[in-house]
């Protein structure tokens, strides 16, 4: 029988065999001692994640702090009892009232408006105020050196007061020939006591027929202050500086500035005869 293999190329393969079984043991020797026991991969590149950390809190001790609030003052709302009602004069046609205001004197007429308060009428020992579709009805006030008069058209004089005021006034009305040098405070102390005036002089409308033309004085307390001021019975005042005085609002607007006339100049009619008094104040 014929042989598959020769020797000599059986003994190659062995040989061949062999080395490679070698070179196997020595890379397994090599692979052991001085390679890592993990293959080293090539590293994937994953996206980056965001970072966490788990803070851990310790609880404090201290109490937190307190929220301070600051409180800014609200301003009060104006009120009808800041209004206080000294005097009324109260006709058919016109109403016209004196009145303080936190600490300020003022007068107004019907249809006038005081913060809001709008005058609408008064009756013969109070006035009526509206405000924001509500009505307010303010009586006569009584206070200290101030006593509530009422005026009506028949020019008599209703006082509430119950106490005669104290006369506190001080100064002079000295004559210097062609005009009449009054001190201020006369004015300060005649413009804050009603009653003062009415017990010196009188005084009542002058109609020429029903036209109000002026203001009659009626009578005139002698010695007084008026009577210093060179005015006589039955003397019709006819204009203040120029202003006519055909009406009660005139009149009353007059006073309300009179506490700021240096000087004044009244239109009086004596008999027959219209002259003028000059005055001066200081």
């Amino acid at each position: 029988m014929k042989s598959l293999f020769k020797p000599a190329m059986l003994k190659y393969v062995t040989y061949l065999l062999g080395a490679l079984l070698l070179l196997k043991l020595i890379w397994f020797v090599v692979e052991v001692l001085f390679l890592p026991s993990q293959g080293i991969d090539q590293p994937k590149e994953e996206e980056g994640k965001a970072l966490y950390y788990r803070v851990k809190l310790t609880p404090n001790d201290a109490p937190p702090p307190k929220k301070v609030q600051i409180q800014t003052p609200t301003k009060r709302e104006s009120d009808i009892r800041d209004i206080k009602l000294l005097a009324i004069y109260h006709a058919s046609d016109e109403t016209v009232v004196t009145l303080t205001y936190k600490g300020k004197t003022k007068v107004l007429s019907k249809g006038e408006i005081i913060d809001g308060y709008t005058l609408e009428g008064a009756g013969r020992d109070y006035a009526v105020f509206s405000k924001n579709g509500k009505t307010y009805k303010v009586p006569l006030s009584i206070q200290k050196g101030t006593p509530a008069i009422s005026l009506h058209q028949n020019g008599t004089t209703d006082t509430q007061a119950k106490k005669n005021v104290a006369d506190g006034k001080q100064g002079e009305i000295v004559d210097a020939g062609d005009r009449k040098i009054i001190d201020r405070s006369l004015i300060d102390y005649y413009t804050k006591n009603f009653k003062a005036i009415a017990k010196n002089i009188g005084i009542s409308e002058s109609r020429n027929g029903a036209v109000l033309d002026g203001f009659k004085v009626n009578f005139i307390r002698r010695g007084s202050d008026f009577s210093k001021l060179g005015l006589k019975r039955d003397d019709v005042i006819k204009a203040v500086n120029g202003q006519p005085i055909r009406s009660y609002k005139a009149a009353m607007d007059v006073y309300r500035k009179v506490g700021d006339m240096e000087n004044m100049t009244l239109t009086i009619k004596r008999g027959d005869e219209e002259m003028e008094l000059e005055y001066e104040v200081n």
